[in-house]
C-alpha cells in the first residue's frame, strides 16, 4: 500500500546501535576470561581473512568509557551489546569470574549514567571452549542447563538495571555455519547433527526465557533472528513453490518454534523423511511452548530470490563472498526445494548482499502478521570499504543512503500497523567482521585498526555519525 502520509515514530522508540563481545572487546585472555570457541577457531589457518583474530578487536574492553561518551554525543537512546560467556564463566560453568561481572556492571552503569538504555544479548556466538571440549557444546543436551544457569547469573546481577534482553543471536546462522557449512566453529559438515544442535539451541532459548519470568518479571526478552524474506523469481507456480519452501525452511523453522513452540509441519515431514529431524524427548515440546518471547528480534540485511531447483540441482556449498570482490558469490540451494538466483531489480554491496529497503518493510509485516509480536530491529547496516580523507573526514554517503532508505521503510511499516520497538544500527564503531577482518566496515565511528594490528585504535566520527545524531533528534520523523 502507498500512504499519503506516514505515521510518526513513537516517542519512546529506541534509536540505538549494536555490537558483539568478540567483535569489539579484545582483552581475550585478561582478568580471568576463559577461552571461547572463536579464540581457538581463528587460530586455524585459512578460517578468517588474513588470519585476523579478536585478540584486540577494537579494544572496547579498555575503551568502553570513550565509546559510551561518543554514544551520548550521537544521542543514542539504546546500545545493544553482548556478554562473553567465557568472561563470566571461564570454564562455562562452576566458578564465576567476578572481574568479568565487574566489567559488564561498569559498562551498564556508564550507559545508564549517560541516559542510554542497555539492551543485553546473552549469547552472540562465543561459546566457552571448555564446554566444547567437555561435551561438544551445543551437540549435547547438557548445554541447556549450563546456558540457563549462565543466564540466571546475568539476570541476578544485571536485571535490576537492564530491562530489554536478547537470548540467542542469529541461531540460524551459528548453527548452520557451524554444523552444515563449516564456516564457523566447530567447523563441522553434518546435516543430521545440525538439526539436533539447532533443537538443543531451541530448548536453551526456551529455558532461558522461562527463567527470565522468575527473575525479571517486569522486563522484556526475545531472540534475535537473521531473517531475509524470500521472493519468487517469477510467477511460474514452480518458482512460487520454491519461494514458499524457502520461507518454510529458512524462516518458519525457527520463528514458529520461538513464537508457538512448534515446528512447521511441511518442513518437519520433509526432514523426517530424510532421516534428519531432531530427536525429541519427553518434555521438549512443553518446554518450547513455555518459552514464548515478548518480542521478535530482527536482524535484517537483505532479501533472497528463489526459483525451482531440480533433484539433481545446486547445493548449499556454492562460493560465499568473504573477500569483498563483487560478483563472486555463487547460487546455492537445496535440491528439490529451491535455489537462489540474482534479483535483477536490486543493487548489491561489494560482498554481493542485495540492497533492498522495501524488504525490511516486508519482513516486519510478515513477522507481525504471522506471530502477533512486537519487533525490535536488533541489527541493520551496511558493510563497505571506507576511505579516510584529509583532516580525518570520512564521507560515507552510501551508508547514509542505505540507513535512511531502511528507516523510511520502517516508518512505512509502522504506518501499516506494525509494532516496532526500536532500531539498532549495526554497528556503532567499526568492528572485527567474523570472516572479513576489518576491511568490511559497518560503524558510524571509524576505528583505526586493520588485519595486521598494531594501529592506534583512534576513533573517528564518520559523516553518518552526524547524520544519525540529527535523525534521532527528530525522532526519525521528517
Amino acid at each position: 500500500m502507498i500512504h499519503e502520509k506516514l505515521a510518526n515514530f513513537p516517542n519512546n522508540f529506541l534509536w540505538g546501535a549494536a555490537s558483539a563481545a568478540y567483535q569489539v572487546e579484545g582483552a581475550w585472555n585478561e582478568n580471568g576470561k576463559g577461552l571461547s570457541n572463536w579464540d581457538q577457531f581463528v587460530r586455524i589457518p585459512g578460517k578468517t581473512f588474513k588470519g585476523t583474530t579478536g585478540d584486540v578487536a577494537v579494544d572496547h574492553y579498555h575503551k568502553y568509557k570513550e565509546d559510551v561518551k561518543l554514544m551520548k554525543e550521537a544521542g543514542l537512546k539504546a546500545y545493544r551489546f553482548s556478554v562473553s560467556w567465557a568472561r563470566i564463566f571461564p570454564n562455562g560453568k562452576g566458578e564465576i569470574n567476578e572481574q568479568g561481572l565487574e566489567f559488564y556492571n561498569n559498562l551498564i552503569n556508564e550507559l545508564i549514567k549517560n541516559k542510554i538504555e542497555p539492551v543485553l544479548t546473552v549469547y552472540h556466538w562465543d561459546l566457552p571452549q571448555a564446554l566444547q571440549d567437555e561435551y561438544s557444546g551445543w551437540e549435547s543436551r547438557k548445554i541447556v542447563e549450563d546456558f540457563t544457569n549462565y543466564c540466571i547469573v546475568l539476570y541476578k546481577n544485571f536485571g535490576d538495571r537492564v530491562k530489554n534482553w536478547v537470548t540467542l543471536n542469529e541461531q540460524n546462522i551459528f548453527t548452520a555455519h557451524g554444523y552444515m557449512k563449516a564456516l564457523h566453529p566447530p567447523g563441522v559438515k553434518d546435516d543430521k547433527l545440525f538439526f539436533q544442535v539447532n533443537h538443543h539451541a531451541n530448548l536453551a532459548n526456551a529455558s532461558a526465557i522461562k527463567a527470565f519470568r522468575k527473575y525479571i518479571p517486569n522486563g522484556k526478552v526475545g531472540p534475535s533472528f537473521a531473517y531475509g524474506p524470500a521472493y519468487p523469481y517469477s510467477s511460474k507456480p514452480e518458482d512460487i513453490l520454491a519461494f514458499e519452501n524457502a520461507e518454510e525452511f529458512n524462516a518458519h523453522w525457527w520463528m514458529d518454534v520461538y513464537a508457538w513452540g512448534e515446528y512447521p509441519k511441511a518442513a518437519w515431514n520433509y526432514f523426517a523423511s530424510k532421516g534428519l529431524a531432531p530427536i525429541l524427548e519427553e518434555g521438549d515440546l512443553e518446554l518450547l511452548k513455555a518459552g514464548k518471547p515478548d518480542f521478535m528480534g530482527l536482524n535484517y540485511y537483505q532479501t533472497g530470490t528463489f526459483e525451482k531447483n531440480p533433484i539433481d540441482g545446486v547445493t548449499e556449498f556454492g562460493h560465499f563472498n568473504t573477500t569483498g570482490k563483487k560478483g563472486t558469490t555463487e547460487d546455492r540451494g537445496v535440491p528439490g526445494l529451491y535455489k537462489t538466483i540474482k534479483n535483477p531489480y536490486l543493487e548489491t554491496t561489494n560482498w554481493d548482499w542485495a540492497i533492498d529497503p522495501t524488504g525490511l518493510r516486508i519482513a516486519l509485516r510478515r513477522i507481525s502478521s504471522r506471530y502477533r509480536l512486537p519487533i525490535l530491529i536488533t541489527e541493520n547496516g551496511l558493510g563497505e570499504y571506507d576511505n579516510v580523507e584529509e583532516n580525518d573526514v570520512i564521507n560515507d554517503d552510501y551508508r547514509i543512503k542505505y540507513i535512511y532508505s531502511h528507516i523510511k521503510s520502517i516508518r512505512e511499516a509502522v504506518t501499516d500497523g506494525v509494532d516496532v520497538l526500536g532500531y539498532c544500527i549495526w554497528s556503532f564503531t567499526d568492528l572485527l567482521s567474523w570472516l572479513n577482518g576489518f576491511q568490511k566496515r559497518y560503524g558510524l565511528v571509524y576505528v583505526n585498526q586493520d588485519e595486521e594490528g598494531g594501529k592506534d585504535l583512534r576513533r573517528i566520527k564518520k559523516k553518518s555519525f552526524y547524520w544519525y545524531k540529527e535523525l534521532i533528534e527528530k525522532n526519525g520523523n521528517e
